[in-house]
């Protein structure tokens, strides 16, 4: 199975939608830092996730023949 998900791209989108937001005056300087804190934690966690072992529910043993 492939898995075309970059997590990096993600982040740089996520952050640069943050930042457009806040030149455009939707969020204040706080609000920026506290949401881009969010968006690392999220990101951090993406990542342990993604480099984990994939695992199938109980009592699943792969796609149906």
């Amino acid at each position: 199975m492939t898995y075309n998900f970059d997590p990096d791209r993600w982040y740089e989108n996520q952050r640069a939608l943050l930042e457009h937001r806040r030149a455009r005056g939707e969020i204040d300087p706080a609000q920026f830092e506290a949401e881009m804190e969010r968006l690392g934690e999220r990101y951090d966690q993406m990542l342990e996730r993604l480099s984990g072992p994939f695992d199938l529910p109980p009592g699943r043993t792969g796609p149906a023949s």
